[in-house]
């Protein structure tokens, strides 16, 4: 078992990365402050792993909240059902949160637990590669509006974050491949070195091998936790993280919450900075064709949806938390393994950049 820390002072907290980890009673328990607890999970995942979470609780008043599987589900009638179960149960301040589940799972309870007689303790348990790698790893929890993806949510952190190997076991191909995509984006932005292992290991990740996933994760974790702990809130640094996800967010909200895989939208939103980092003379054209090649590799889309008009694209994109003043502020590319974020560039290139991405 590997255990890294996101250090943020008296909030800090371990994250731990390794295999069989649902069957070790004490990573869960010790974490457990008070003696109720709720756990929320999916109609996909319950069958697969509740019952090793439940088997743990013991003593401890608990219940179960199992939703329905999907990110047309990660919104706020949805959140009600948590709620419902919490009051019902007459669960107080000491109760914690356990999110047994993917990204919807983890940013759905996250939130609840945010907000719930404003703040109980939460428990990440992430089942996915995606989740195991960036959503359940830095305190960011939400929920869906039609108009935009993630745009009702608070940061809030969890008492630590479990990530157990194993359950990727029974993951789909197509959902391995989106929890890729958050992995390429960490070479992309900051580590060059891992950026060149992944393009020597992609058939090892696809092909599960369980050093190269245990090492991307590792990585990964690595990465996004030193970013979090420099910048908790978003002010600065970590706004880097969202590499690909302003476009990414404009392809899932315009295409329907499910339709397109979170994964899926960032990798096409990757490619299409890479683009515009090029428009601009930042990066050259070998560089975007690399880029693109490596998400290929993925087995991830690399063009946008041809049902989103560059005009809607862009009204989509307006909807985004990093909008300010008006201004679509852009993640780009000075070199592969250098992001920065920006407001500075032609409107007409943006537009060059969204039509010339449907190619």
């Amino acid at each position: 078992m590997i255990t890294l820390n996101v250090d943020l002072g008296d909030r800090s907290y371990p994250i731990y990365i390794g295999t069989d980890l649902l069957g070790q009673a004490d990573l869960l328990t010790q974490h457990i402050a008070g003696n109720s607890a709720l756990i929320v999970t999916n109609e996909t995942v319950a069958p697969l792993y509740l019952e090793k979470v439940k088997q743990h609780l013991g003593s401890i008043k608990h219940d179960v909240v199992i939703l329905p599987d999907g990110e047309q589900f990660k919104n706020l009638d949805v959140l009600n059902q948590i709620y419902d179960a919490l009051l019902s149960n007459q669960f107080d301040r000491n109760t914690t949160l356990i999110a047994l589940g993917g990204g919807v799972i983890g940013d759905i309870t996250g939130f609840a637990a945010a907000t719930y007689q404003r703040g109980v303790n939460l428990i990440q348990i992430p089942t996915t590669l995606l989740s195991q790698v960036d959503s359940s790893v830095g305190g960011k929890t939400a929920v869906n509006h039609k108009l935009g993806k993630n745009m009702i949510g608070a940061f809030y952190q969890p008492k630590v974050v479990i990530a157990d190997t194993s359950t990727l076991n029974t993951l789909d191909d197509r959902q391995l491949s989106s929890g890729i995509a958050e992995v390429i984006k960490y070479g992309l932005l900051g580590d060059i070195e891992f950026h060149g292992w992944l393009k020597e290991h992609m058939k090892a990740l696809l092909h599960r091998d369980p050093s190269a996933l245990a090492y991307a994760i590792e990585r990964s974790c690595q990465n996004k936790a030193e970013i979090v702990s420099a910048d908790e809130k978003e002010s600065g640094q970590r706004a880097l993280l969202n590499l690909g996800h302003t476009f990414g967010h404009a392809i899932e909200t315009g295409m329907g919450y499910g339709e397109w895989l979170h994964g899926e939208g960032v990798a096409t939103g990757m490619v299409m900075a890479a683009i515009m980092s090029c428009k601009m003379g930042n990066i050259s054209e070998a560089d975007v064709c690399e880029i693109k090649h490596l998400i290929e590799l993925a087995k991830l889309p690399t063009h946008a949806p041809e049902a989103l008009t560059a005009k809607g694209f862009k009204k989509l994109m307006a909807v985004d938390k990093k909008v300010q003043d008006g201004k679509i502020r852009l993640i780009l590319l000075n070199a592969i393994g250098d992001a920065y974020i920006t407001d500075d560039y032609d409107e007409d290139q943006l537009t060059d950049c969204i039509n010339c991405s449907y190619c």
